[in-house]
């Protein structure tokens, strides 16, 4: 990654991050339960997230932005997600796409150009990853870039894409397509282009209403895009992918999900607390699932902080986060957190009782539950430990309490 300009100001703390995302927090949780009752888009919290400059986090001052790094944008999700699971998500899935173009982007004026351009309009990016015919294999890509060729970075190009899923798609400001290069190319050659607003045109293929995260509004879409090939990432997106779309993914994700069983836990603790003041001297009920509920809080919340040290250690290290051992970390990460937020959750509802079980109550865990089923789909678990299983029989685990 090219480093900020010298004179830039010093990066944004987590902790400073979290206070900045207070208030949008607050106002995502004021809309909580009607983004998901009408399962729209958590408008309100992100104009808020855009007042506090918050979409453009993690792209360096150099280029306007706050100059954050993975940790704080994590910090961010996981306070996002505690009072409005799908407004954390959303985040997390934007902030997947800035740390794509601000670690594979710097090398090229278009890419620096709309970095500027993201950090000074707050832009919102979406992803079209996943393709009808290809299903969750984001690896493979039926649609191909095509157009005329003007030289290698010159010229017009032309994509359509049958996208089973972009989430927000339509209040996205721009998308980061994957496509084969060439018409010609195998479906694992692949590139990744952020394609505009006013360069995409969106057709609706699908609905959406679901158990859970139903504010993403994960909408099929035919895309059909006309713009710049200088527009195309340089680096294929098989090494995008292992540098940082993969590993970024799997920890924004669990931070989100690390928010969603931290709330669930603390309304869990309330409750008992509430409980237990009625019955001075006699644990409530409940009292040893909220024991439970914690301990696998404590060690989930272990797990991210410990990915994240990861990743910033071999940020850097192309070696290092192409090798074997980091692909199943962070495939271990994601598969186990996407576990362990469904039972948690389900541990503080059986702490809570009726009061978890109801809709109507100021400790339900209805939409904690519904939200946290989501996790072990999103990419479907069972695809995540198949391709770990075929990384196991290459690579063996060195034994060290730091390995």
């Amino acid at each position: 990654m090219k480093a900020p300009a010298p004179d830039s100001l010093p990066a944004m703390a987590a902790e400073a991050a979290a206070g900045a995302a207070s208030e949008a927090a607050a106002i995502a949780g004021r809309h909580a339960d009607s983004v998901d009752r009408e399962a729209r888009f958590p408008a309100e919290a992100f104009a808020a997230l855009r007042d506090a400059r918050l979409l453009g986090l993690m792209v360096p001052r150099a280029f306007g932005g706050g100059g954050g790094g993975l940790t704080d944008a994590a910090a961010v999700a996981h306070a996002l997600a505690q009072t409005c699971p799908s407004t954390g998500l959303i985040y997390a899935m934007h902030q997947i796409q800035v740390a794509c173009l601000v670690r594979h982007g710097q090398g090229s004026d278009w890419h620096r150009g709309f970095l500027e351009r993201l950090a000074g309009e707050q832009l919102l990016l979406a992803s079209a990853t996943t393709e009808a015919g290809i299903g969750g294999d984001v690896r493979s890509s039926a649609c191909a870039v095509t157009g005329t060729v003007e030289g290698e970075t010159g010229g017009a190009f032309r994509l359509e894409k049958q996208a089973t899923v972009i989430s927000y798609g339509m209040e996205a400001d721009a998308i980061l397509v994957t496509a084969r290069r060439t018409a010609d190319s195998p479906p694992s050659d692949q590139v990744i282009v952020p394609v505009l607003r006013g360069q995409t045109h969106l057709e609706e293929i699908g609905g959406w209403d679901t158990l859970g995260m139903r504010g993403t509004r994960s909408v099929g879409y035919r895309l059909v895009a006309e713009a710049e090939r200088a527009q195309i990432l340089p680096l294929p997106y098989a090494d995008i992918s292992a540098r940082t779309m993969l590993p970024v993914t799997h920890i924004l994700w669990s931070s989100v999900w690390l928010g969603i069983a931290t709330d669930a836990v603390a309304r869990a603790a309330a409750f008992i607390r509430a409980e237990a003041r009625k019955r001075p001297g006699t644990p409530p009920p409940g009292a040893r699932r909220l024991a439970e509920a914690t301990a696998g809080l404590q060690a989930m919340r272990g797990m991210v902080r410990g990915a994240l040290a990861r990743f910033e250690e071999a940020a850097d290290n192309p070696d290092r986060l192409t090798s074997l051992g980091f692909a199943v970390a962070m495939n271990t990460l994601k598969t186990e957190a996407a576990e362990m937020v469904v039972r948690i959750v389900g541990q503080a509802m059986l702490a809570g009782g009726l009061a978890a079980y109801r809709n109507d109550s100021p400790h339900s865990l209805g939409r904690h539950l519904r939200d946290a089923h989501s996790a072990p789909l999103m990419i479907n678990n069972d695809r995540i430990l198949g391709n770990t299983a075929n990384l196991l029989l290459a690579h063996r685990d060195n034994g060290s309490l730091f390995g």
